[in-house]
């Protein structure tokens, strides 16, 4: 299915590709395929002309810019800070390059950040989104991206979560309302002939 992508119009956004989240059970894609998958996606974009973009969920010491309402499952950190090993991207997805890191501080890499600015500035028109989590960062930042008219790609097999039924879930009834949910395989074809 062609997907009309302008290779140089088109970002890759990868969400939370960090030790910290990567090193979760997460499912139904480990870590060791979504980081494959996710240097095949880089190297085949970056060689089309497009742009990759890296978020990363991080706090200040004493997490004073973490959303603190209440809520019934906290989010769970460690006190005295996250290391900064388990900040760090994963290796392989650092090795292959990027061209942006984003801070975040809440699931949407869009909201209170620069994210926005970045992809317009490069005059980019479709954002490929992937990552952890399907059904938090990768779903918020996919909601906002088509709330920002950006043309919206999520590839399945590049995102997981902490369970397969959250991912499922996620890719099957929320993300098609926002955006089309293809296979790096497809993704990665379109690039090939566009």
């Amino acid at each position: 299915m062609t997907l009309g992508l302008d290779p140089q119009a088109t970002a890759l956004l990868l969400i939370d590709p960090q030790n910290w989240t990567l090193g979760m059970p997460i499912q139904p894609h480990p870590r060791h395929e979504l980081v494959q998958r996710a240097v095949t996606l880089t190297k085949a974009l970056r060689s089309a002309g497009g742009t990759i973009i890296l978020t990363r969920a991080a706090f200040n010491g004493g997490y004073a810019d973490m959303i603190r309402t209440p809520v019934d499952v906290e989010l769970r950190v460690p006190e005295g800070g996250i290391p900064a090993a388990s900040l760090a991207f994963d290796d392989a997805i650092e090795t292959a390059g990027y061209d942006v890191a984003i801070t975040k501080r809440q699931w949407s890499a869009f909201y209170g950040t620069e994210l926005d600015l970045q992809l317009r500035r490069r005059n980019i028109a479709t954002v490929l989104i992937g990552g952890v989590m399907t059904n938090f960062g990768v779903e918020s930042t996919a909601r906002d991206a088509w709330q920002h008219n950006y043309s919206t790609i999520v590839v399945e097999d590049l995102c997981s979560s902490l369970a397969d039924d959250m991912h499922r879930f996620a890719v099957e009834k929320i993300l098609p309302r926002v955006a089309r949910v293809r296979s790096l395989n497809n993704v990665v074809t379109n690039l090939q002939v566009a």
